[in-house]
């Protein structure tokens, strides 16, 4: 499902931005892997991630480590057609780290897809949990220490703390104050609003 789910967003982002064959795009957060299994294959991709890459890429794609909302010099100097961001501004860390992430996309290409999570989506996507993102901190850091489906269990009280701090969901109104030039999308399944996108064409 998750693959049929990927393959549905690319064939939208590729409805919405029909030169992207064309386009030097900008990944802020994502992975060269996950271009490599794309079934989109823009101009030129350029990946930043806190995460080390694969080095051994091809000629289209290269990758950095750094900050979305700190960018190393050699990307910010770059030139790009169009910011592509998955499931990332819900994990910056606060208002003001999402501001900066936001006016870092606005100032580094005229268009822009940045996708993230709805936070009334009733299963919480991360840790795969019914309305977990409802519940206050201390509450959702207990449930994530027992929940099967965490990714990576947490050890201990603190480590379930950090995992419940670092995520945090955005509604469509929070979504449209970062980004307030662009359309708001809505990835549904089974007619429920799963994700948000905010595009600028």
């Amino acid at each position: 499902m998750a693959e049929r789910f990927r393959k549905k967003r690319f064939d939208l982002l590729q409805a919405t931005f029909p030169q992207l064959a064309h386009h030097r795009v900008l990944d802020l957060g994502g992975t060269a892997s996950y271009w490599m299994r794309s079934p989109a294959r823009p101009k030129h991709v350029v990946v930043v991630n806190f995460e080390e890459q694969p080095r051994d890429l091809p000629p289209w794609l290269e990758a950095h480590r750094g900050d979305a909302c700190d960018l190393p010099s050699e990307v910010a100097d770059q030139q790009f057609d169009l910011v592509f961001s998955n499931s990332v501004i819900e994990h910056v860390g606060g208002h003001e780290r999402r501001l900066r992430f936001a006016e870092s996309v606005d100032a580094l290409a005229p268009r822009h897809w940045v996708q993230t999570p709805n936070h009334w989506f009733p299963i919480e996507p991360h840790f795969l949990a019914p309305g977990v993102q409802h519940l206050p901190v201390g509450l959702r850091a207990r449930v994530l220490r027992s929940w099967p489906l965490v990714h990576t269990p947490p050890v201990d009280r603190r480590g379930a703390m950090a995992i419940a701090l670092e995520t945090q969901l955005l509604s469509r109104s929070e979504l449209a104050y970062y980004f307030p030039g662009s359309r708001i999308v809505r990835e549904r399944v089974a007619g429920l609003t799963k994700s948000l996108v905010a595009v600028r064409t």
